[in-house]
């Protein structure tokens, strides 16, 4: 268990630097639509911002999720867990955090699909695809692009929510490695911030 502790531990705090530095690329969305309304006000409206605001909030959103699991950012209902014991919390949440894992591990194999459709696969096994690009049998082909006038690809905001999917899985399993610490009192039972 202190093995797996140690695993825990170095998760939370890869996810914890990552989403600080996350947290302040918020100044980079502001900054795109703050030139937006300048643009479409006193020049010609630029083509770029909107679709690349789009994707500043994914990748804030996408990236910024495992910190906030990390925190106990999210969203709970508190109308029994509030009133529990945290040993009695950690049994709960162990239940719950494989519901998410498995949620995740859905939408991960979802997203290597639809990258590898944007890197020009059309087959049914991304999985082999992105083995072969690493092995060198396997090529990338027509890239996907947006349908809008700026036409952007659309594989690297697809590669980072492979990413952002990656770490919150990783996170996912940190929280279920110490939820079953404190629920088996391996480790002393604390609140989540």
């Amino acid at each position: 268990m202190n093995a797996l502790l140690g695993f825990s531990r170095a998760i939370d705090g890869m996810n914890r630097v990552i989403g600080l530095i996350v947290m302040y690329s918020v100044f980079v969305l502001m900054g795109i639509l703050l030139w937006s309304s300048i643009s479409k006000t006193f020049f010609l409206p630029s083509l770029w911002t909107l679709e690349t605001a789009q994707f500043a909030m994914v990748a804030y959103y996408m990236l910024g999720g495992p910190y906030a699991l990390l925190s106990g950012g999210h969203v709970r209902m508190d109308l029994f867990y509030g009133e529990w014991s945290l040993r009695r919390k950690a049994t709960i949440d162990v239940i719950t955090v494989l519901f998410l894992i498995f949620y995740l591990v859905v939408l991960l194999y979802g997203a290597l699909g639809s990258t590898a459709y944007s890197l020009g696969y059309w087959g049914k096994a991304p999985l082999e695809f992105f083995a072969g690009l690493i092995t060198g049998t396997e090529e990338v082909g027509r890239l996907e692009r947006s349908s809008t006038a700026w036409r952007p690809y659309i594989w690297p905001i697809k590669a980072t929510m492979i990413f952002g999917l990656f770490l919150m899985l990783l996170q996912a399993l940190s929280e279920l490695i110490k939820d079953v610490a404190r629920a088996t009192g391996r480790m002393e039972p604390e609140a989540r911030t």
